[in-house]
């Protein structure tokens, strides 16, 4: 069985861009999101814009997987038309270019080191660091990873710590920050005011809701599974945090359709230059790769994964409050 640079070694002849399914990937899923926005403006029967905000909201999903994937560079570099509709696209998302990229690159180079910044990803801290820290701490370390959290993603995870904490970390750097969140909310403004609160809410506002919201639990999941290694910094390695720190999302054909792939994250931790339609290739032509831990959008998975909240080195696995035996822990809140 291969592992570490051999493994990755293994899966470079899948991280060879097809021009062509890149362009048709790309360009059908902007014209079935236009489409289908547009349908939230026009389709006269309230049902049916309804419909389309829900359908907007997925395909706003995929068309961030794919705009991920081209960040990664696994798709249409040095395309002059390619830069120009994943740069408009990252500013409609509230990803602004300063800290989007910074931040999820610090998260492929550190996911799973139980002592690194978490920058661009959920928090861990171990039972010990728990215990022993300020109840202010704990609070703060439990509201990130709160399921709340996750629901209000597009106020809590993107208005705010994507555009207004990193602009006030340091507004020279992330200028672009304010300059997104200002373009943003004129949009907003001018849909409510010169159309009506109901066009505003179906073309606007639950579109980004949601598809913020099934973004930031597809994130959580993708680290925070029961079966999820954590390693201390010395012990880590950038194979070892693909494998066993990435999850496998098992899909029906939909989900896969609408996350892009995405649930094949210890395949994209291993090497994100593979484009997002050959992670399956990937995965069917190397065997290490299928033996990834895995969990669904069950919603006995989903709870599964939401209940785990320390990494406990004792058991060597993530831990929540129901096994938790020490009285210094506070009542949990979910």
């Amino acid at each position: 069985m291969r592992e570490g640079k051999d493994l990755i070694l293994a899966t470079k002849p899948f991280a060879k861009e097809i021009r062509w399914k890149s362009w048709y990937y790309t360009a059908s899923s902007f014209l079935l999101l236009i489409t289908f926005l547009l349908g939230v403006w026009f389709v006269p029967n309230v049902y049916g814009r309804i419909i389309c905000s829900v359908f907007s909201a997925l395909l706003l999903a995929r068309c961030f997987i794919i705009f991920h994937d081209y960040q990664h560079h696994s798709i249409l570099q040095k395309s002059f038309f390619a830069n120009i509709i994943f740069t408009v696209f990252g500013t409609y998302m509230l990803t602004p270019p300063s800290i989007w990229k910074r931040s999820h690159d610090h998260h492929h180079n550190n996911n799973s080191k139980l002592f690194s910044a978490s920058i661009g990803s959920y928090p861990v801290m171990t039972k010990e660091k728990f215990i022993g820290a300020s109840p202010n701490e704990k609070k703060i370390y439990l509201a990130i990873r709160h399921p709340l959290n996750m629901l209000f993603s597009y106020f809590t995870m993107f208005v705010y710590g994507m555009c207004i904490q990193s602009f006030l970390s340091s507004s020279r750097r992330h200028w672009d920050s304010l300059a997104v969140l200002i373009l943003h909310f004129s949009v907003a403004v001018f849909i409510f005011i010169f159309f009506s609160p109901l066009t505003w809410f179906l073309a606007f506002f639950l579109p980004f809701f949601l598809s913020h919201m099934l973004g930031a639990y597809l994130f959580y999941a993708q680290h925070n599974f029961p079966g999820v290694v954590f390693r201390k910094n010395v012990e880590w390695s950038y194979a070892h945090a693909a494998i066993e720190s990435s999850s496998y999302m098992a899909m029906n054909p939909f989900w896969r359709w609408v996350t892009a792939n995405i649930g094949y994250h210890h395949i994209h931790h291993l090497n994100s230059r593979i484009p997002f339609y050959r992670l399956p290739e990937a995965m069917a032509n190397i065997p290490e790769l299928q033996t990834a831990t895995i969990t669904t959008l069950n919603p006995r998975d989903i709870i599964k994964c939401l209940r785990l909240k320390v990494w406990d080195p004792a058991q060597n696995k993530m831990i929540g409050f129901s096994e938790m035996k020490s009285e210094k822990f506070p009542k949990p809140s979910s």
